[in-house]
């Protein structure tokens, strides 16, 4: 009997009640078309209801892919347990699923990505659950959130702190899913799939193995099929023998807004001169900042934000190839990309599934990790994850909470406080119009990170700004540098909401990152000329 059905036809499988995981980075490797006919089903037919949805990042995006927005209508979805959830512009109205999860027409919650690769894992091996230290201490904690998004949620608690060992835990019992939805580039007519147009694996096999040995369905979306025998077998990455249905989607496109780039795919690496150096601004000082915290041969991992542009700041200053980048989705080295192409890097030394990835992270394998906040709490603690005002401007946490658990240094970057007019001139930062909102308070909105915990683990964290550099120091944050331009009192600690430390010395930010020709290096590229 043929694997080769409709889309329609692969979602009859879905019964009600059923726990599905998805395989996708926002449209990265997102199964849309899959989705999309759940969605239509359940309109014509009422059914599947009350799903169970398991995203360990998010399906879709605010930019063209929908993703799990398919699946927002009442009924469909009873929960959703989330790495991340579509994000995107403050002005444009909230993604449905993120308005269904606000009025609690769904328990949703956000456990960080590694934990929720770790859980499917942990079903494929018939075993109880994951016994975890991240996030210990942040909203993933019961003594604090327990992952727990709405009212709902928090009345259906998931995860609880136990005693292993004469150790405290984090407990998540396993879940082992009917449906597992995942894409690939091609499959053959029994199934084996390669992914040689995609940009990452993420947890392709993990998925897939959780849903076959937990006697469920495995569903792929393919953009083209072959005949069986005919794929190299090292290209395989999900055996037939764990694939149920085939759904062709030749027009699937491989990110959001891009059809096809090979450099992504690593099928040709583009030539270093192609990739645009962010123009000078008070966000490139901060990203060469966090750049001087980095040693050649390091490997390191990236996060969206300031530090996103830091491999291009490199790039122009002649440090290409001093750093190997190591991303969530899995890519190894080259050039992490930006905005549609977040997740995916040019010229990658490798591709590894996400969840070897998150292993890698979770034990801090890595030498140092540059992220970004949304606020910064007095004893450290850092919210990337909540924004109470526009909820859907982030994502939720993703992999951030197993990032930063154990690694080693971690640099944060972003603005002293919301809404500053800034300029650099002549050397120096002007603040020509103050910020209204603090991003400094005593108390962050969400702990993502715990400025606690890190002190007790003797982490390395650094808070790069445009108008100061601050580190922790025995549980204090602590002013080191200063930019210039800029006044102590006036600028730095009567803008925060509370009292910061000083440094003695005090240092000055390097002169030369406030230089629009920084060490006499070109500041412009070919493709940022044009």
């Amino acid at each position: 009997m043929s694997k080769i059905k409709s889309a329609l036809e692969a979602v009859r499988r879905i019964g009600d009640k059923a726990v599905v995981a998805v395989n996708s980075s926002s449209g990265l490797c997102c199964p849309d078309l899959v989705l999309q006919a759940l969605g239509e089903r359940y309109r014509e037919e009422g059914h599947p209801r009350q799903l169970t949805m398991i995203h360990p990042i998010a399906a879709g995006d605010m930019f063209g892919t929908k993703g799990v927005d398919h699946l927002a209508q009442d009924g469909l979805i009873d929960t959703v347990i989330g790495g991340s959830y579509p994000s995107g512009p403050s002005s444009a109205e909230p993604p449905l699923i993120w308005q269904m999860l606000g009025e609690n027409k769904i328990s949703a919650y956000n456990v960080p990505s590694g934990i929720l690769f770790d859980i499917l894992r942990e079903a494929a091996g018939k075993r109880p659950g994951v016994l975890t230290k991240v996030g210990l201490d942040t909203f993933v904690d019961p003594a604090l959130d327990g992952c727990a998004m709405n009212d709902r949620a928090r009345s259906r608690p998931i995860v609880r702190r136990v005693q292993f060992e004469g150790d405290e835990w984090l407990y998540f019992p396993a879940i082992a899913p009917d449906v597992a939805i995942i894409r690939a580039s091609t499959a053959d007519e029994r199934g084996n799939l390669t992914f040689e147009h995609e940009g990452a694996y993420l947890g392709a096999m993990e998925l897939a193995l959780a849903a076959h040995n937990s006697g469920g369905t495995v569903i792929a979306q393919v953009k083209r099929i072959a005949q069986a025998g005919t794929l190299r077998p090292h290209d395989v990455r999900v055996p037939g023998i764990l694939v149920d249905i085939i759904v062709e989607a030749p027009d699937q496109l491989q990110t959001t807004a891009t059809a096809y780039d090979p450099a992504i795919s690593g099928e040709l690496f583009r030539p270093l001169d192609t990739f645009t150096i962010p123009a000078f601004d008070a966000a490139k000082v901060m990203a060469r900042r966090v750049a001087m915290e980095l040693e050649s041969g390091w490997a390191v991992n990236i996060g969206f934000g300031i530090s996103a542009n830091v491999p291009r700041i490199l790039l122009e200053e002649g440090r290409h190839g001093e750093i190997t980048w190591v991303i969530e989705q899995g890519a190894v080295g080259g050039i992490p990309l930006l905005d549609f192409k977040f997740g995916c890097s040019s010229n990658a030394e490798a591709f590894v599934a996400s969840p070897h990835q998150f292993t890698y992270f979770q034990a801090g394998g890595f030498d140092a990790s540059l992220l970004s906040f949304l606020q910064i709490g007095q004893d450290g603690s850092v919210n990337v994850s909540k924004l109470a005002v526009r909820p859907h401007v982030t994502a939720g946490a993703g992999g951030f909470v197993d990032i930063t658990a154990r690694a080693r240094k971690i640099v944060f970057s972003g603005y002293f406080n919301a809404g500053a007019k800034l300029s650099v001139a002549d050397g120096k930062l002007r603040i020509d119009r103050e910020g209204k909102v603090a991003k400094l308070v005593p108390e962050v909105d969400q702990v993502s990170f715990s400025g606690k915990r890190a002190t007790l683990q003797n982490q390395d964290v650094t808070y790069v700004t445009e108008r100061c550099v601050l580190k922790l120091i025995e549980g204090r944050l602590t002013v080191t540098e200063i930019a210039p331009g800029v006044d102590l009192k006036r600028d730095i600690l009567d803008q925060a909401a509370f009292p910061l430390a000083v440094a003695e010395p005090l240092l000055s930010m390097p002169a030369d990152l406030f230089l629009p020709d920084r060490r006499g290096r070109p500041a412009v590229t070919r493709e940022a000329a044009e």
